[in-house]
């Protein structure tokens, strides 16, 4: 999966919170001073290059739509972090938040409970 910016990330949660739109129902999202048409429509035209976004033609206009879930997204952002930062290894992921007492032992018993019944 492709990595987004900041920006585009923030044009992706427009798009799972709102579904289909057009460019100008985008921009009309925005406070003033809001953000040019044509800089919108070329975030939303590099997210379709990249994969996240499609359309369907509505004359001279098209309407956008997401076609990677905000779930899908997240998994691969996931993998993106333990691939880089803890060498592709989900126990140490596990260990770090132990460390970091970011995980209860009632959480990890949960997970535990949850990877026996699979």
């Amino acid at each position: 999966m492709q990595k987004l910016t900041n920006k585009e990330e923030e044009l992706m949660r427009i798009f799972w919170e709102r579904g289909q739109m057009f460019v100008r129902d985008i921009v009309a999202l925005y406070d003033d001073p809001k953000p040019h048409f044509n800089t919108i429509s070329t975030m939303v035209r590099t997210l379709e290059m990249k994969g996240f976004v499609g359309h369907e033609s509505f004359g001279p206009t098209y309407r956008y739509y997401p076609v990677i879930s905000q779930e899908q997204f997240s998994k691969g952002q996931l993998g993106n972090v333990v691939t880089r930062y803890f060498e592709n290894s989900y126990k140490s992921v596990v260990s770090a938040l132990i460390e970091e007492e970011k995980i209860s032992i009632d959480e990890l018993e949960e997970l535990i409970r949850k990877v026996q019944n699979q």
